[in-house]
């Protein structure tokens, strides 16, 4: 798995950027995370989002580690994974620490 010790692969934390830069998926992801969870039926009933879109950006978060997706019956529900998330916010604090750290050296 790609977080190892409360640390994140320098490639995930691109993945994630890259995931939640597409507004759709973004829209999708907030939705998700307003709830405690979501099937793909609720989600499609968000304006301007058709069944394929919702499946491919699903696919995309679940990749991202996002969200996780399960079955139930005949519905499968998206839920958001805080883990990675939070693993993603301490990595861009570190990121940004980092280049703080490079600017003043200059000076």
């Amino acid at each position: 798995m790609w977080l190892h010790w409360g640390f994140m692969d320098r490639s995930e934390v691109g993945k994630i950027s890259k995931a939640l830069a597409d507004e759709t998926r973004l829209r999708i992801f907030e939705a998700i995370s307003a709830s405690s969870h979501m099937n793909c039926g609720e989600i499609v009933s968000m304006r301007g989002v058709t069944p394929a879109t919702v499946s491919h950006h699903l696919k995309i978060l679940n990749e991202a580690g996002l969200i996780e997706c399960r079955r139930e019956g005949q519905f499968v529900y998206s839920e958001t994974v805080p883990e990675t998330i939070a693993a993603y916010t301490r990595e861009l604090a570190r990121i940004a620490r980092g280049r703080k750290r490079n600017a003043n050296a200059r000076r």
